[in-house]
């Protein structure tokens, strides 16, 4: 299976805009640029909140990214004070 394409944020707004702004279709729009309805419906559901909104959790996020990682290391400190000691 590949990969999707990766799009940028501005082409991105640029897309929403045509939609939200200017009341072309989904359908018209994905069509003739090529990028499927799924992805300028997420695309709209991600732009049309604010941006304060957007940044608060995109924090969220990446904090919670990082306590994933911390988990694991705290998990596998924890792990490797169980096992028993050899002497």
């Amino acid at each position: 299976m590949t990969k999707g394409i990766r799009y940028t944020g501005e082409f991105k707004r640029n897309t929403v805009f045509q939609v939200t702004d200017w009341s072309y279709s989904i359908k018209e729009v994905s069509g003739r640029l090529g990028v499927s309805t799924k992805s300028l419906y997420d695309w709209i559901k991600q732009f049309i909140k604010p941006e304060s909104m957007r940044l608060k959790e995109t924090d969220q996020a990446l904090e919670n990214s990082r306590l994933k990682v911390e988990l694991a290391r705290v998990t596998e400190e924890r792990d490797i004070l169980k096992r028993p000691q050899r002497t």
